[in-house]
């Protein structure tokens, strides 16, 4: 079992980075109903268990293993351009947040560098922060830039060769860009993740992690230092505005899309 949050109730950190997907935004529904959306239009049935198999999973990666489970691989970019299609037509109609992370955002802004970290595509990441409000808080956001499916993106060897290739989660490359970005240490740092994909991409990464959201099934909170249920916890909020801000956050600004190192 994960300690609780007073194993980091001394420590503060020098910048924070954000998951998007269950985190910030309250989208994996949205995934979720996406993902029901895309089997019925081509005439399939979720496989048992699948939401739970897809969280965290990069979109592309995911319309693959949609194809696969239903024993369809002929279908996976059909399936893909499917899953992005209704996703961001339901972000679109309802934009929420997860209870308590606006607040936490906000009071952040300006004490603190601040980073989203997604597996999601940008457009995805600043659609549903823009239509929430909180674009403006975050100084870089930082999404894979490699294809899944691409082998420099599986094979670690080959990125010698790819210096500039940002994979996604869980390889730990979004993390160790938003913390490098934001001008801090990778162990300066502090993840915010829900998933336990997000999770080892930020310990991978060498970030101190805080996990958020309802335990996994088998009560396995990977490698996180703390887990709440939100972010609207008092004690997680009373947390926060107790944090020293960074005396010289050193952050690159300029509100960066992440273009690749």
């Amino acid at each position: 079992m994960t300690p609780p949050l007073r194993t980091l109730s001394n420590w503060s950190p020098e910048a924070v980075v954000f998951d998007c997907d269950g985190t910030l935004m309250d989208t994996e529904r949205h995934w979720q109903d996406a993902r029901n959306r895309a089997f019925r239009e081509f005439g399939l049935l979720p496989p048992p268990g699948f939401a739970e198999r897809a969280k965290g999973v990069h979109y592309v990666d995911c319309g693959r293993l949609m194809a696969e489970e239903t024993n369809k691989p002929e279908l996976a970019a059909d399936l893909t351009r499917a899953l992005l299609a209704h996703f961001m037509s339901l972000v679109a109609e309802d934009p929420l947040t997860m209870p308590g992370a606006g607040e936490m955002v906000r009071l952040l802004s300006g004490r603190l560098p601040l980073a989203v970290a997604s597996n999601c595509p940008l457009e995805v990441v600043e659609e549903s922060l823009g239509r929430a409000g909180l674009r403006r808080y975050f100084h870089h956001i930082v999404v894979p830039a490699v294809p899944p499916g691409d082998r420099a993106g599986r094979d670690p060897g080959k990125d010698a060769e790819r210096p500039q290739a940002v994979r996604p989660k869980p390889w730990p490359d979004v993390y160790t860009t938003a913390a490098r970005l934001c001008g801090a240490r990778p162990e300066t740092a502090l993840a915010v993740e829900d998933s336990l994909t997000g999770i080892e991409s930020a310990w991978r990464a060498g970030l101190r992690i805080l996990g958020v959201g309802p335990l996994p099934d088998d009560g396995n909170t990977g490698h996180t230092d703390a887990w709440v249920p939100a972010l609207d916890r008092p004690e997680v909020l009373g947390w926060v505005r107790n944090w020293r801000p960074a005396s010289s956050p050193g952050t690159e600004r300029g509100h960066d899309r992440h273009r690749p190192l």
